[in-house]
C-alpha cells in the first residue's frame, strides 16, 4: 500500500517527514486552506528525495497557473481537488503532467459520473463531502466505494489517523492504491507530528509483511 502524507507546509517539517519515505509529499497551492505553501521556495522541494513524489494540490487553478507551478518545483504529479472537467485534464495530460483528480464521496455518489476521466488521469483520489476543500478530518463510509467499478487505481482520503488505521488496513477493494494522510496527524495545520506519522507509516507497512 502506498503512503501520500499531504499538506506539508513548514521545510524542517518536509525533512523529518520525508526522512520516513512516503511514496508522495502533497503541497497544497490553494489560498484558501490553512495549508496553502504561500512563498514556498523551491530549493526546498529540489532536496527532497527523488524517490518521493512531490504532488502539488489544486483548487479551480487555471491551466497556466498550474504549468507554473509544475515547472518551478518540478511537481511529480498534480491533485485537482476542484470542478476541473475531464477536458481540462485532458489539456494538463497534452502537456505531459500526471493528474490525480479528486472526487468528493456523498451516499448517492455516480461513479459512472467519473468515467470520461479515465483517459486523462493516472489516479484517483476519493475525499469526504464538505462544504470546504479537504483537510476536514471526517471519514466517509467507504462501503460506498463497492460501487466503484473503473479501472483507475485510487488513494483513500478524509480522516484517516491512528485511530481508524485499522479499519482501513481491513477494507479492501481492487484498485486501492494508496492512503491519503493529512490532519488526522497533525500537531496544527500544514505541521504533521512526526511520532503520529511514523507510528501510522509504521502500522500500513508493517501489516502488509504480516
Amino acid at each position: 500500500m502506498k503512503i501520500k502524507i499531504c499538506g506539508m507546509k513548514y521545510e524542517d517539517n518536509m525533512k523529518d517527514i520525508s526522512a520516513l519515505q512516503p511514496n508522495f509529499i502533497g503541497f497544497i497551492f490553494y489560498d484558501k486552506s490553512p495549508r496553502f505553501v504561500q512563498n514556498l521556495e523551491s530549493n526546498i522541494l529540489q532536496q527532497l528525495p527523488n524517490q518521493i513524489k512531490k504532488v502539488g494540490v489544486f483548487v479551480n487553478a487555471t491551466i497556466n497557473e498550474i504549468q507554473d507551478k509544475v515547472s518551478e518545483y518540478e511537481l511529480d504529479f498534480v491533485q485537482l481537488h476542484g470542478k476541473e472537467n475531464d477536458d481540462f485534464c485532458k489539456t494538463l495530460q497534452q502537456q505531459n503532467i500526471n493528474i490525480i483528480k479528486a472526487f468528493s464521496i456523498t451516499e448517492q455518489f455516480d461513479f459512472n459520473s467519473i468515467q470520461a476521466f479515465q483517459n486523462s488521469c493516472q489516479y484517483f483520489l476519493f475525499d469526504t463531502a464538505t462544504k470546504n476543500y479537504g483537510g476536514s478530518g471526517k471519514s466517509f463510509n467507504w462501503d460506498i466505494l463497492q460501487n466503484y467499478q473503473l479501472n483507475t487505481p485510487f488513494f483513500l482520503s478524509g480522516g484517516i489517523g491512528l485511530d481508524n488505521i485499522s479499519e482501513a488496513l481491513n477494507f479492501k477493494h481492487p484498485q486501492l492504491f494508496a492512503f491519503d494522510l493529512n490532519s488526522k496527524l497533525e500537531d496544527y495545520a500544514g505541521f504533521k507530528n512526526l511520532q503520529s506519522t511514523k507510528n501510522i507509516i509504521h502500522k500500513i507497512r508493517n501489516h502488509e509483511t504480516v
